[in-house]
């Protein structure tokens, strides 16, 4: 409970210093609060029933609660694989083409990259919750995790899955890989583009705006793709649990953290925020 409220905390945080600093009116902290808003939707979205689970050991959940749970985890997780890949791209301009940065990442292209991580997402989930609606659950009724993910589901069901499975593997292609090899594309062309500066200092200035974008990626994918993409012997449920745990909390607690440890704008709109509150509150 004490890190679903810090998660909480820090994410409305960064969401109100990016809303109400002009400083942050730029596209990369407009991704950011969008990356905190996914973030507060994934876990808000787990965790209060996570903690139920916990303190019962055990609770109840109907059906369309379970698949309400499903669609919002889903949209939360696409959303957060195709905002971190905005983040990549707006990075590669701003490295790669800083002479036509302010030309290219223009308002209309920001707000597309907003727009579109959210609408995407919120378009394709329905066909598959149609499918999953459509399935029997006539076999065992315990979902052996701690929220309604896609394979405790499956689990359960009475009906053939080959349907549901192969839309659920579009849509991770479609909206999770492709963004994740996208992302690696972008820091290729970041990487070679530093190496080939010749100041220090450049190289310096040009990484350290991108390596906490490129930490929080690390900490997205990486329990992402050992739970669903290239399980290590098979996962056991216990094992999946606790990866499940790394992405759907201790992600959205340190991306927070990550960006503003060492973000000297984010600091100075939280001091100016809190002076404001200290005048307004004496």
């Amino acid at each position: 409970m004490v890190v679903y409220l810090l998660i909480v905390i820090e994410n409305c945080l960064i969401v109100t210093l990016v809303s109400s600093c002009h400083d942050l009116q730029i596209p990369m902290y407009i991704f950011l609060r969008n990356l905190a808003l996914a973030d507060l939707l994934l876990t808000s979205n787990i965790t209060p029933k996570m903690l139920q689970v916990t303190w019962l050991g055990g609770t109840v959940i109907s059906k369309t609660s379970c698949f309400i749970q499903y669609y919002f985890h889903c949209i939360a997780t696409y959303t957060q694989s195709l905002v971190l890949t905005a983040m990549a791209f707006d990075r590669y301009l701003a490295i790669c083409h800083p002479l036509r940065y302010t030309s290219l990442m223009v308002n209309k292209l920001c707000f597309n990259l907003v727009f579109w991580p959210w609408a995407i997402p919120i378009i394709l989930i329905p066909s598959e919750m149609f499918f999953i609606g459509q399935m029997s659950f006539c076999g065992s009724k315990i979902i052996d995790h701690f929220f309604c993910d896609f394979t405790p589901i499956l689990e359960m069901a009475s009906t053939d899955t080959y349907t549901v499975v192969f839309e659920d593997f579009v849509l991770s292609i479609l909206l999770a890989f492709t963004p994740f090899i996208l992302v690696i594309i972008s820091y290729i062309c970041i990487f070679i583009a530093i190496i080939k500066m010749s100041s220090n200092d450049g190289r310096q200035k040009a990484f350290s705006t991108c390596s906490s974008h490129l930490a929080a990626v690390c900490a997205y994918y990486g329990p992402l793709i050992a739970i669903y993409m290239f399980p290590v012997g098979g996962n056991t449920p216990y094992e999946n649990k606790l990866k499940s745990l790394l992405y759907t909390a201790i992600t959205p607690l340190i991306n927070p953290i990550l960006y503003s440890m060492r973000n000297q704008s984010i600091k100075k709109a939280a001091q100016l925020l809190f002076r404001k509150s200290v005048k307004i509150n004496p």
